[in-house]
């Protein structure tokens, strides 16, 4: 009976290995099971987190936002500088005065440096004549004024006269009660409104003082700067951040350069429309011909709208002293000078040098009036051209094309930011 003998040892060999299976099996069970959990945790760890919110915002509203938060700084930037020139106004006026005479006479000072005069020397004299001529234009406008201000008055009357003659005869249906009425109005008015003449009297007096005020402000100034321009200068580039500085300091002399081409060219272009409308006006017979010629010449530092008031102002006198025909032959002359002005002088003149748009030019001019008066017109041409001037320079020498440090491999990295529609390549 060994079999039988043999068989509780078969059932023990055979209980071990299915024990074994058992182990085998309960052990793969659990690799498997803890291979599963270490799945899942890196599922989980590789699971993205919650997108940035900036990021999930599309890509043209984001730069819509970049744009309109930095325009608001501009704006409020602009808004403070306006309202503190306006409260020293007369202070940068006089400023920009300076710098428009200095431009006009540095040369001069230079060209008597380089003769072998000193520095201050040349200063002196160079200033000393300018300012003695400009004195001399002053007197002579004035001189002229008083001098056939008695003889302007009677020419007044009787081209009021005239003009009240032309109306009665004209195909506009005036009568005379009509033309009365309308006199007897406006002495009505004068006379009622003696205290709001006082009152600006009073003003002017002011006004005189302070335009006093100005002229010695703006005397001082310009022989500073002429004397010490280039020590002046080196101190205003240590204001600017170091960064920015070789740039600025670059930019300087092209945009002391354009202020200088303006200056002349305007200059130019003045004396000579002041001069052919002068001579027009005056073989007409319009009276007052040299003051009128002298206020075109100031008149068109102001662009288009100066030159349009001038010539406004010698026809206006023209049709009270001399009639209707001479104030139309006195309007041609002066749009044919003005066309000469717009179409010739100016661009072989100022060339490319202060090319300025005339949209730009008229909001200029209009901006300056706003906050500055005259002045304020006077100066916003030339400010726009110099800015225009310095922003060119700068954005020539500075690798501006649209990344923080000029390389075009960040424009493509910013540009790769945005994620592009299946059927739309990269902006």
């Amino acid at each position: 009976m060994p079999g039988i003998r043999a068989w509780p040892g078969r059932v023990k060999d055979r209980a071990a290995a299915l024990g074994a299976r058992r182990a085998q099996v309960q052990a793969r069970h659990e690799a498997e099971l803890l291979a599963e959990r270490q799945r899942v945790a890196e599922a989980r760890r590789a699971r993205p987190r919650n997108p940035d919110p900036a990021r999930a915002v599309p890509w043209g509203v984001r730069v819509a936002a970049e744009a309109g938060w930095r325009f608001l700084v501009l704006a409020a930037a602009l808004w403070v500088i306006m309202r503190v020139i306006g409260s020293v106004r007369l202070v940068v006026l006089a400023f920009a005065a300076a710098l428009l005479i200095t431009a006009l006479l540095e040369p001069t000072v230079a060209r008597l440096h380089r003769a072998g005069l000193s520095q201050g020397l040349s200063t002196a004299l160079t200033a000393l004549f300018g300012f003695v001529v400009l004195g001399l234009i002053g007197w002579f406008v004035v001189w002229q004024v008083l001098d056939n201000l008695d003889n302007l008055s009677e020419r007044l009357q009787e081209g009021i006269e005239e003009l009240k003659r032309w109306l009665l005869d004209s195909p506009f249906h005036v009568t005379e009660q009509q033309i009365n009425d309308v006199a007897g109005s406006l002495s009505n008015a004068i006379g009622t409104s003696t205290s709001e003449i006082t009152s600006t009297g009073l003003r002017g007096v002011t006004v005189l003082v302070e335009i006093i005020t100005g002229m010695l402000l703006a005397m001082f100034s310009t022989l500073f700067l002429l004397y010490d321009g280039r020590r002046i200068w080196q101190w205003t580039l240590k204001l600017v951040p170091a960064a920015a500085r070789p740039d600025v300091a670059d930019a300087g002399p092209a945009a002391w350069g354009t202020l200088t081409a303006y200056v002349r060219g305007t200059l130019i272009v003045a004396f000579i429309d002041a001069l052919f409308i002068g001579l027009g006006i005056y073989f007409l017979g319009v009276p007052l011909a040299v003051p009128i010629a002298v206020v075109i010449f100031l008149a068109s530092f102001v662009p288009l709208v100066g030159a349009v008031a001038s010539g406004a102002l010698a026809v206006v006198i023209a049709l009270v002293t001399q009639g209707v025909f001479t104030a139309l032959m006195t309007l041609l002359v002066v749009l044919v000078v003005q066309q000469i002005e717009g179409h010739v002088l100016q661009p072989f003149i100022l060339g490319r040098a202060v090319r300025v748009h005339p949209l730009a030019v008229v909001l200029a001019v209009a901006t300056g009036g706003v906050v500055a008066g005259i002045g304020g017109a006077v100066v916003a041409v030339p400010l726009v051209a110099v800015a225009n001037t310095v922003i060119g320079h700068l954005r020539a020498n500075g690798g501006d094309d649209g990344s923080a440090d000029g390389s075009p491999v960040a424009v493509e990295e910013e540009r790769a930011d945005p994620p592009a529609a299946p059927d739309q390549e990269p902006a």
